[in-house]
């Protein structure tokens, strides 16, 4: 027998519907991002495919700067658990400073591309780059939407919004905050292996 949405307190209620509102938000960006991979497999047969373009390192780097983003905001809510109020500012911060650095070293890697003589588009480009261009471009785009629901998380936390006892507003952010990050490792990782 299911579960009745319909059911629990008004707190039960917004809190599922938050809660759906995200993941509904979240399928469609994998739809999304499942259809650019898909044409960038597709366009892999064309005769002017590279297959031997290098990715620039600071797509490396900002990969792992992203990871470690990710651990500081498990932090944040572990401190939220205990009632630490400090420490979970603390590590918001930290996660805000790691989602900026991100995105500097996202840029940086496309002047690295461009500086190996790999465009987005023009005479000069190739479906390959303009492909990591997109795919890097619109990630970076989601990231900023993260990196506003964490102002947003920071200003209620300073609020003092947040307790062990309502975690709602960290978790929703935190949530979208993580499935960026596993969004941009299976991305990195489809552009390294799929030649």
């Amino acid at each position: 027998m299911g579960v009745d949405l319909t059911e629990g307190t008004q707190m039960e209620k917004n809190s599922r519907a938050k809660k759906m509102m995200l993941w509904f938000g979240i399928i469609s960006l994998i739809m999304a991002f499942a259809g650019w991979t898909s044409a960038y497999i597709v366009s892999r047969t064309r005769e002017d495919w590279i297959s031997d373009l290098e990715l620039p390192s600071s797509f490396l780097a900002s990969t792992i700067v992203l990871i470690i983003s990710s651990i500081t905001y498990i932090l944040a809510k572990k401190a939220t658990r205990r009632d630490n109020v400090k420490m979970c500012t603390t590590w918001l911060l930290v996660t805000l400073g790691l989602g900026v650095i991100f995105i500097v070293l996202q840029f940086k890697g496309f002047s690295q591309m461009v500086e190996n003589g790999y465009y987005f588009t023009g005479p000069t480009s190739n479906i390959k780059s303009s492909y990591i261009f997109l795919i890097a471009a619109v990630h970076i785009v989601h990231v900023v939407a993260g990196l506003l629901s964490l102002l947003v998380v920071l200003y209620n936390q300073v609020k003092a919004k947040y307790s062990s006892g309502n975690m709602l507003g960290l978790e929703l952010g935190a949530n979208f905050w993580h499935f960026l990050d596993l969004l941009w490792v299976y991305l990195i990782l489809f552009i390294y292996f799929v030649k």
